[in-house]
């Protein structure tokens, strides 16, 4: 099915920072456009911000003036929802209240053609829900953009149950005229991105809990070590704290308090506290007067010391003890099989600048400090942790290929669709599917069985459908 002409009246119901994105972005792409806010003045003040944002683009050189008012002469303010009728697709973006959304469609029913299309850019709710007492819930669907709309790329396109293959796939097409990087999801809790991003978090926190390191450490060993562009921590108290741990509580119920999106002990205790972030001027970080002086913990190499040779992509062998990448194993279990001392490294991307290491108990500090030494010689960074299952860089992505794999067996959305949702929706570095399968799927599944079997919790039993495709590659 093809997009809508550019000629068709494209709705927006909410006229908040998301609704008059979306306008903005309908827009520019050259419809006309109708919002309406049930606030009075909502839309008109919805429309102001989105001028004052133009205007900037516009100072920048980077729009002209007669683009900028042509983009805002195509956006018209309604008094009531009547004025949606001449839409050929409305998207509604009011507050996250299921019987608010419900009410607001039944009303949109009556007013639309019979063929216009219903969208909502729930980040949260049911698709299938929301249609429940459509008259034609075969026509909704969900559209949801990301914060902010005009610059994100992401817009994940979602089915419900009675969503026409037809609509979404219009849907699908109308996003990717509009500039956007559309992806198909079914709609179940979380969808794509807010369920696959759920170890992101999960994984730090636990690793905080278990006391590896503390926030400053693991925050820059994933972004130094694998590319992400804010650390765990720092992205949480960006979000809100509160924010950030109703998401991952609301996940884990909506799956019935599977332990994979076990919600943290001491996110809450910061939620309880009031420390949420940046807005409360302290989370796990303090940006208020009093905000922290951070330090990353690394190893001092003493002058003089001479530089192992490494194979980063293989195993090294400096004065009779192994350097290897971590399997899963903590350094102790891998020279208690195997025999002999064993220094184990994090994984390692092109662009690392930082890394951690663990040592079993009978590696000398001149070996450990030669390793550091060669780590330094490549300009890497390293920080030396305790004896530790998966590190840290290898058990995030480890736990992140997990939850892409197991919703690529629910049918939620494919490999593709999956990384692009994370590489646009979020921006991380790599999709975690084509991550692993670079890894290698085999060396994936290792490193989740062996924490799963040295801590015994749940949350790391693999995914069926990676262990299949990791047999198949074997």
């Amino acid at each position: 099915m093809t997009a809508l002409a550019s000629d068709v009246v494209v709705g927006v119901v909410g006229a908040g920072t998301m609704g008059a994105g979306i306008a903005q972005v309908a827009a520019a792409a050259g419809h006309p456009v109708v919002l309406f806010d049930a606030f009075d003045g909502a839309g008109e003040a919805g429309k102001q911000r989105l001028a004052a944002g133009l205007d900037k683009l516009v100072a920048k050189g980077k729009m002209s003036v007669e683009d900028c008012q042509a983009l805002l002469d195509r956006i018209s303010i309604a008094d009531s929802m009547a004025a949606m009728a001449p839409a050929g697709l409305v998207v509604e973006a009011i507050l996250e209240d299921l019987d608010v959304k419900r009410q607001l469609f039944a009303e949109l029913e009556a007013i639309v053609a019979p063929e216009a299309i219903l969208s909502s850019n729930t980040s949260s709710i049911s698709i299938t829900s929301i249609a429940r007492d459509l008259q034609r819930p075969e026509r909704f669907v969900g559209m949801h953009f990301f914060n902010p709309a005009p610059v994100m790329k992401l817009v994940e396109v979602i089915s419900g149950v009675a969503t026409s293959s037809e609509v979404a796939a219009c849907v699908f097409a109308i996003a990717s005229t509009w500039g956007k990087v559309a992806v198909h999801a079914k709609s179940t809790p979380g969808f794509i991105v807010n369920r696959v991003a759920r170890p992101y978090y999960a994984e730090a926190l636990r690793l905080f809990e278990e006391q590896l390191a503390d926030p400053a450490t693991l925050d820059a060993l994933l972004t130094g070590g694998a590319g992400f562009r804010l650390g765990p921590f720092a992205l949480m108290d960006l979000i809100g704290q509160d924010v950030n741990y109703a998401v991952s509580e609301s996940v884990f119920n909506a799956f019935y308090q599977e332990p994979r999106f076990r919600p943290s002990l001491v996110q809450r205790e910061l939620v309880n506290a009031g420390f949420l972030g940046r807005k409360s001027g302290r989370g796990f970080y303090r940006y208020d007067d009093g905000a922290d002086t951070l330090s990353v913990s690394q190893i001092e190499v003493p002058a003089g010391t001479a530089s192992a040779e490494l194979n980063p992509a293989g195993v090294s062998v400096v004065d009779g003890v192994q350097v290897r990448m971590t399997d899963g194993r903590t350094a102790q279990a891998v020279a208690r099989a195997e025999g002999f001392p064993v220094i184990l490294f994090d994984l390692l991307t092109e662009q690392s600048t930082r890394v951690a290491i663990s040592a079993s108990s009978d590696v000398l500090d001149t070996v450990l400090h030669s390793v550091v030494a060669g780590f330094n010689a490549r300009g890497i960074e390293v920080t030396h942790v305790a004896d530790w299952p998966g590190l840290v860089v290898m058990r995030t992505v480890a736990m992140l290929a997990n939850e892409a794999f197991e919703a690529m067996l629910q049918g939620v959305a494919n490999g593709e669709g999956i990384d692009n949702a994370m590489l646009f929706g979020v921006n991380y570095p790599r999709g975690p599917v084509a991550w692993a399968q670079q890894i290698g799927l085999t060396t994936i599944l290792k490193v989740l069985d062996a924490i799963h079997a040295l801590t015994g919790d749940p949350r790391y039993r693999a995914s069926m459908k990676l262990r299949l495709e990791a047999e198949c590659h074997f």
